[in-house]
């Protein structure tokens, strides 16, 4: 037994050691990466809630004093900054979207996967393709398209050209070359059309990407400023990173309305991870796995 415990011992201490250094350079690598991010979402829920004259103030002051809510206040009681209208409308655009996105993206997706139908590889490969494209050089066709169709300023304008998402139907079509087609021919014998087998038997199979395509498809249209502001120019139809811009331009240049808007557009997606914490990483892990 002693000879045993001298053999193991030096190992197991070469073992810990080892792992002791490969946490503490972890630590290292991640720990600043970790204050690079957090660092200014502190600084600017702290200059939310501090007064206008101190917000230039140096060094920073990490807790108000005094801490105020003038910046929410001016924000909620100014007619010409309707951010509650604001907020309605990035949550729509960012809630149905998503839903869209999800549900066309997985039913294209099973498509690719499971349906033969001619020219299936060419399409599949021009949608690849168009991934390659910058988006600037869409930018004015898509927007005339809108305008000829008499969809700007409405919650079409975001919903349809979003709903596109090549990126999402590759995603779906991978998960679902994962599923063994043996469980769709049992349900074919059981009598079970090909929607009912896409809508009971698939769907269930693939949540994992689907949690990852939600996610990435709410987060996306929810901080989405570019295509906003080229498609929404009436005020009540703005969407809230839109409707920041219009707080720090004109008579609102102000850094304490700035923050206090930033502050009300972040808490929705920080509620939002804490809540789905667990199925946003289950979801993000299963999205690197694909059927082939």
């Amino acid at each position: 037994m002693t000879t045993l415990t001298r053999v193991s011992s030096p190992s197991a201490r070469r073992r810990i050691s080892k792992e002791f250094w490969r946490s503490l350079g972890m630590w290292l690598i991640f720990l600043p990466l970790a204050l690079v991010v957090v660092i200014p979402v502190l600084y600017m829920f702290s200059m939310a809630f501090t007064l206008e004259a101190n917000q230039l103030k140096f060094p920073i002051e990490w807790i108000p004093n005094p801490v105020t809510f003038s910046n929410f206040t001016k924000i909620f009681v100014d007619p010409q900054l309707p951010i509650v209208r604001w907020f309605t409308n990035s949550l729509i655009i960012a809630t149905v979207g998503t839903g869209i996105i999800v549900f066309l993206s997985s039913l294209s997706g099973y498509a690719f996967a499971r349906l033969e139908f001619p020219g299936k590889n060419l399409l599949f490969s021009l949608l690849l393709f168009s991934l390659m494209i910058p988006a600037a050089v869409t930018l004015i066709p898509a927007f005339l398209l809108l305008r000829d169709l008499k969809l700007l300023n409405t919650y079409h304008a975001i919903w349809w050209p979003a709903a596109a998402s090549v990126t999402g139907i590759f995603l779906m079509r991978q998960h679902f070359y994962s599923i063994p087609v043996e469980l769709e021919d049992a349900a074919r014998v059981d009598g079970a059309n090909r929607f009912r087998i896409y809508w009971q038997i698939c769907l269930p199979l693939v949540r994992g990407a689907m949690v990852a395509l939600f996610i990435f498809a709410f987060l996306g249209l929810w901080n989405d400023l570019f295509w906003p502001l080229i498609v929404l120019s009436e005020r009540a139809a703005l969407t809230l990173p839109v409707g920041l811009l219009v707080i720090q331009q004109g008579s609102y240049i102000q850094r304490g309305l700035a923050f206090a808007g930033a502050f009300i557009a972040s808490v929705p997606v920080l509620v939002f991870y804490a809540f789905f914490q667990r199925k946003i990483i289950a979801g993000i892990t299963t999205a690197g796995l694909a059927g082939r």
